[in-house]
């Protein structure tokens, strides 16, 4: 009994995360198709939500800008170069930082707290 117990509290967290990554690794060329996830209790209140890291240098002026999905969720892909690891995060509304729960890896960043990791590798 606390087997199946321990097992369905397993089920609950894994399915009700907020935050996902979803990898797909192409045959045909060294690419890691790469979507990300917010679910709408991450940012229940964000207008926008974009992904800033290593990809896209940090630049704000080329984040990736997730598209809203009609439950309120975010949802954004990119196409990563196979065999790396990227650092990234989240930035809500042009203000909020954040990282994402179903990250590979934490690391941490210059400015004092952690950045997110996903792995191509």
């Amino acid at each position: 009994m606390q087997y199946t117990h321990f097992f369905n509290q397993i089920f609950i967290l894994n399915h009700f995360r907020a935050m996902s990554i979803k990898k797909q690794y192409l045959k045909s060329k060294p690419v890691c198709k790469t979507t990300f996830l917010v679910d709408p209790e991450q940012a229940p209140t964000a207008e926008k939500v974009y992904v800033l890291g290593d990809f896209n240098d940090w630049n704000k002026e080329e984040a990736l800008e997730m598209k809203r999905m009609k439950n309120g969720s975010f949802k954004a892909t990119v196409d990563l170069e196979s065999g790396k690891e990227y650092e990234f995060r989240y930035l809500i509304d042009s203000d909020t930082w954040t990282n994402d729960e179903s990250a590979d890896k934490y690391v941490p960043s210059p400015y004092g707290s952690e950045n997110s990791v996903v792995s191509c590798l």
